[in-house]
Parts: C-alpha cells; sequence; structure tokens
C-alpha cells in the first residue's frame, strides 16, 4: 500500500460543506485503518487465490473423476460455497456487533480465516470425495467469517470516521480486494514461473494459503490494540438495544433489497472477469496461464487507485454519482471483452479488463460509506452485512459456474448478455437510494 497510518489522517483533506464534528482518537482511527486494511487483505487475497486456483488446476487436482468440464464446475461450485456461508455470518457475526461491539466480533473473524485457509494448503489433493469435502467445509468456513469481517471492519473505520472522510477511508477496506488480486497474482505468477508444472501442483500452490499465517500474526496484534467505535459506545452508553439479523429483516427488507440489487450488477462482473475470465484466456483465447495471471494483475493494480478515488468523490458529489460512472464503466468494457480477447492482443485485454474492474472498484469505493448510511447504529451492523453477504451469495457465487455453463453451448455474448442485463438493474436501483453523505452516523435513523 503506497500510503503509511501516518499519512490517512491528513490524505483527504476537508471537502467543504457542513463541518462535521472532530472524530475523537486519531491514533485509533488510524489503528482502524490499519487493522481494516490488514484483515482486508488476509480475507480477499484467500479468495482471490482460491479463485484463480479453481479456475486452472483445481478441477485436475480435487475434481479429475468428473472430466473437463464437469471438473470445472464443480471447483467453481466449491469457490462458491464460501459465498453460501456469508449471509449466515452476517447473520451471526451482524447480530453480536450490534449487540457487545465491533471489535471483539473483529478479532474472532480473523482468527477462524486464518486457521481455515492454513488448513486448506495442507489438504492432500486426488484424493477423492472425503477430501473434496473436508475443502467445501473449509470454504465454508472462510465464507461465514468474510460475512462478518467485511462489514465488521468497514465499521470500524467509518464510525471512527468524520463525515466528510468517511467515503475515501472506507475506501481502504474495499481496495483489499483488488489489492490481494494483485499480490494473488503475483504469488502464482511467481510460483508457477519459477518451479515446473509437477511442483507447482504438487506443492507450490499451497504457499500463499501458508503464508497466510503472517498476515493472521500481524493483523492480531494490531486488533488487540483497537477500541470501541465511539459511535456504538455513545450508542450503548444511552441504553440503546441492539437489533438482530432477523429483526432487521422484517423491519428494512426494501433497504436490504435495494443495496444488495445495487451491487449485483458489479458482483457479476468482477467474478466473471477475474475468475472465470481466467479460465477463458488460457483455455478458448489461447493466452497462457502465466499470460492470463499477468493480464488480471495489472488490471487489478491499476484500479487500486481507482477504489480510492471513488471513495473520495463520493465524499464531494455523494454515493450515488459514483455508482453510475462505475456502472457505465462496466458495460462499456463486458461488452467488448469476448470480441478483444479475441484479438490475441495482450494490451488490448489488459486494458479492456482494467475499465471493467476499475469501473467495480470506483462503485466498490463508495461502498462501505453508503451501506452504513442506510441504517441506524442498533442495526448498522446487521443491516449492511446482511445486504453485502445477500449480494454476494445471489449474484457473485453463481457468475463464474453461469459463465462455464454458457460458455457450453459456445455462444460466449451469452455471458456478455447476462452481466449487461444485471448490470442495467442495478442502474435502475440507484435513484432509490437515500443520500446520506453528509449527515451523521448517530443521527441517521
Amino acid at each position: 500500500m503506497t500510503m503509511t497510518p501516518e499519512t490517512l489522517s491528513v490524505a483527504a483533506p476537508s471537502l467543504g460543506g457542513p463541518e462535521a464534528r472532530p472524530s475523537p482518537g486519531g491514533s485509533q482511527k488510524r489503528t482502524a485503518v490499519v487493522s481494516g486494511a490488514i484483515g482486508s487483505a488476509l480475507e480477499w487475497f484467500d479468495f482471490a487465490v482460491y479463485g484463480a486456483l479453481s479456475a486452472t488446476i483445481f478441477p485436475v487436482l480435487f475434481f479429475s473423476d468428473l472430466g473437463a468440464a464437469g471438473g470445472l464446475i464443480a471447483s467453481f461450485a466449491t469457490f462458491g460455497v464460501g459465498f453460501f456461508a456469508r449471509p449466515l455470518g452476517a447473520l451471526v457475526c451482524g447480530h453480536l456487533g450490534d449487540k457487545y461491539g465491533r471489535r471483539p466480533v473483529l478479532l474472532g473473524t480473523f482468527v477462524l480465516m486464518g486457521v481455515s485457509s492454513l488448513a486448506i494448503g495442507a489438504l492432500p489433493a486426488g484424493r477423492g470425495v472425503t477430501i473434496a469435502a473436508v475443502l467445501v467445509a473449509l470454504r465454508f468456513l472462510q465464507g461465514f467469517s468474510l460475512g462478518g469481517e467485511a462489514t465488521g471492519a468497514q465499521l470500524m473505520i467509518l464510525e471512527h470516521a468524520r463525515s466528510n472522510q468517511r467515503g475515501f477511508l472506507g475506501a481502504f477496506i474495499n481496495i483489499g480486494s483488488p489489492l490481494s488480486q494483485v499480490l494473488a497474482n503475483v504469488t502464482l505468477v511467481a510460483l508457477s514461473s519459477t518451479l515446473s508444472e509437477a511442483a507447482f501442483e504438487s506443492w507450490g500452490w499451497r504457499v500463499p494459503f501458508l503464508l497466510s499465517i503472517l498476515l493472521v500474526v500481524v493483523g492480531i496484534f494490531i486488533r488487540l490494540r483497537l477500541e470501541e467505535t465511539p459511535v456504538f459506545a455513545e450508542h450503548k452508553s444511552a441504553a440503546g438495544e441492539s437489533v438482530s439479523g432477523l429483526q432487521v429483516l422484517r423491519s428494512r427488507p426494501w433497504t436490504i433489497t435495494k443495496l444488495m440489487l445495487v451491487r449485483a450488477g458489479s458482483n457479476v462482473t468482477f467474478y466473471t472477469m477475474a475468475v472465470y475470465g481466467l479460465n477463458y484466456l488460457t483455455t478458448s483465447a489461447g493466452f497462457s496461464k502465466s499470460h492470463a495471471f499477468v493480464i488480471v494483475l495489472v488490471a487489478n493494480g491499476i484500479s487500486v487507485g481507482i477504489g480510492l478515488l471513488g471513495g473520495f468523490v463520493g465524499d464531494r458529489i455523494g454515493r450515488r454519482p459514483v455508482l453510475v460512472i462505475g456502472i457505465v464503466a462496466q458495460l462499456i468494457a463486458v461488452v467488448c471483452f469476448f470480441p478483444v480477447a479475441g484479438t490475441g492482443n495482450v494490451l488490448l485485454v489488459i486494458l479492456t479488463v482494467a475499465v471493467a474492474v476499475s469501473g467495480v472498484q470506483f462503485e466498490f469505493g463508495s461502498q462501505p460509506a453508503l451501506y452504513a448510511e442506510q441504517f441506524p447504529t442498533p442495526m448498522r451492523f446487521s443491516g449492511s452485512a446482511l445486504s453485502l453477504s445477500f449480494s454476494q451469495l445471489l449474484f457473485s457465487a453463481p457468475a463464474p459456474m453461469v459463465a462455464a455453463a454458457l460458455a457450453g453451448t459456445g455462444h460466449f455474448w451469452l455471458i456478455a448478455a447476462v452481466n449487461v442485463g444485471v448490470l442495467l438493474i442495478s442502474l435502475a436501483f440507484v435513484r432509490s437510494l437515500r443520500e446520506n453523505h453528509t449527515a451523521e452516523l448517530s443521527e441517521i435513523r
């Protein structure tokens, strides 16, 4: 990451408009940002590595008995299991986070993700259904922890921040996704290009999962130093009652539905490009694995800065215009991807994928603040986590599998058509969201 904790307190200048109340504890704000970024990096690094491997070698290592097409779909299905676990993680962790605070929940989810990732790295390959079942269980635990971690880390930052810095500081959480794609693909490119194919398939693929222990140790150390957020502490001191995830589903179903659909298109774009796209480039478009990894690496590297820009712009002009810009960029790139990939031109493919994932990250830069600004404090964790996890379950998880199934027809344009359709649905729901970018979180009802 190019910005140090010391620069974060001055990185987002005053953006005009109503002056927000000073946020207490500047050192705690910096610690929250660093903690959230490291947590996001670990969570998404493991997901990114798994996604890349599920598109390349996992079909052979764990599902070879099902044939090429069946093994690929089964591998993508295990990737999707992590998303199916997220709503449960959001429900449980959201309730605990709204009842007991953000801090203890974040520590627990971090440890669970680290242990699950280490266990995946130690799994023996080629052992049939038993090991495949263990892999599914570990993916479920990863998804459960991410269901709570993703929102908890966002709130830990946002509830420490001024109202005119929420978008920018919240973006540091979501750039963990493209940063992790970069780190994951750098790692995989280095391993696949320096090791023989046999060595990579034997033990090289395990290295990224086993390296997770380093992030776990650093992350636990930092999170033990975190204090509870001032917004939540104020709510508890006023004898405020928390609201369970089930209560949020009953009291704010339309808010959750809107947030779920607004993010749907970008979820489909990202996982079609970053996960299925790897398989398409290597099996149908004639690119080598190393070239495909580099394409995704460079595209995601470019999108990191775009994600921060999205958060910054959202603080200035609001969250909804940022969503519109990001979705339009994705529409252009999705329409162009398959024709461009057919040319075999690496630079053109990098440009197209970069526009797609940059559009996603520009939109995601404002997402943490947008979600937090739709719910009051007693239900903010539960409402935000459920909105995010349901969108990922319904749209992220199936995206690679649906793309692989549509590719079986030989009509690759169908993949783009489905993606475009979901993006248009997201665009239609943007105007229905409340614009609260200048409001104090404690005052939102």
